[in-house]
């Protein structure tokens, strides 16, 4: 059985039976104004972090959401949408689509303003798409990329960069370590599937989406997620993993290379009301101003003895240099 087969079989069985601790996040359930989630939603929701950010959400965006789980980040997509057919759902188990349907009833019930016919639900795989070139303004994905494979992953991310717009968001959740897990880990299918064993380091799995050509990147959180014991998995090291949540845009890439933000911050304390480094940076006197990585070194290699660049926060939420 290989690992994909060994991934349906273990959401086949969460969509029978919801498993509260399959995945489990710290991240509290969005209370806004009239959005009631049901429980039977929180308890099938199989991610490690959110995709929801208001702020991706505005006018009206056309939404994929690969991998549906029990449905509750697209009735929260559907919350900002709210037009027949406005946000995608995709599943490649028919037993997860089928408990998503039955979910959105319930939600139906609690909350006046939704509608079933808000998300499209459709089977399809993140390898091949059943979605239409340049035509999605926000997709998402919640604890799924790490599940694949280096060559799978490759082309996960490639179909999701294809399917957005130009200046389109990939919204992602999922693991990530950063210490080296041996073979045993890496080729047992089931904690893969389980969202475990096929964490990346950060760098790594940044890399992935620059390569595809998703010119910005930004690190929005980076939170405590799982530890693997060797009393309880193969491993003879205590490894820690920990969860992201990762926006990847669809910008032009930059001739010296993509703007990845993790975070950063540079805060001029000279002698003028100003500094300009006339490459399109302007910090004002004491007035810290989020960077993108490649800004910091840049910065940083001035020698300036007025220029303080903190260290990655790993928590972005707009508003940088680029």
């Amino acid at each position: 059985m290989s690992y994909l087969e060994t991934t349906h079989d273990v959401y086949k069985e969460a969509a029978l039976t919801p498993d509260v601790g399959l995945c489990c996040t710290t991240n509290p359930i969005w209370e806004l104004p009239g959005l009631k989630i049901p429980k039977i939603m929180q308890e099938m929701n199989y991610g490690c972090g959110s995709t929801v950010h208001a702020r991706d959400l505005t006018n009206n965006p056309t939404m994929l959401y690969v991998g549906v789980g029990g449905g509750m980040e697209l009735l929260q997509f559907a919350y900002f949408n709210r037009q027949k057919g406005g946000v995608i759902g995709l599943d490649v188990v028919d037993e997860m689509l089928e408990a998503s349907r039955k979910n959105f009833e319930e939600a139906e019930a609690q909350n006046d303003w939704f509608k079933s016919e808000f998300v499209d639900l459709r089977k399809g795989d993140a390898l091949n798409l059943p979605v239409d070139d340049n035509s999605i303004d926000v997709a998402a994905q919640n604890c799924l990329f790490n599940i694949f494979k280096t060559d799978d992953l490759k082309k996960a991310i490639a179909e999701m960069y294809r399917v957005l717009k130009p200046h389109g968001k990939l919204v992602m959740s999922d693991p990530t370590c950063e210490q080296p897990m041996n073979e045993t880990l890496r080729n047992d299918e089931r904690l893969r599937a389980l969202c475990l064993s096929g964490s990346l380091p950060i760098a790594e799995y940044v890399k992935m989406l620059t390569d595809a050509g998703f010119g910005t990147i930004e690190i929005r959180a980076r939170k405590p997620y799982r530890i693997l014991d060797p009393k309880n998995y193969p491993t003879e090291e205590l490894i820690y993993i920990e969860s992201i949540e990762v926006a990847a845009i669809k910008d032009p890439m930059p001739a010296d290379g993509p703007c990845i933000f993790t975070g950063k911050a540079a805060i001029y304390f000279g002698t003028e009301d100003y500094f300009d480094d006339e490459k399109g940076h302007i910090l004002l006197k004491n007035q810290p101003i989020a960077i993108c990585d490649k800004t910091a070194q840049a910065l940083a290699d001035l020698g300036r003895d007025d220029i303080f660049i903190s260290d990655s926060t790993y928590h972005y939420d707009g508003g940088g240099c680029c």
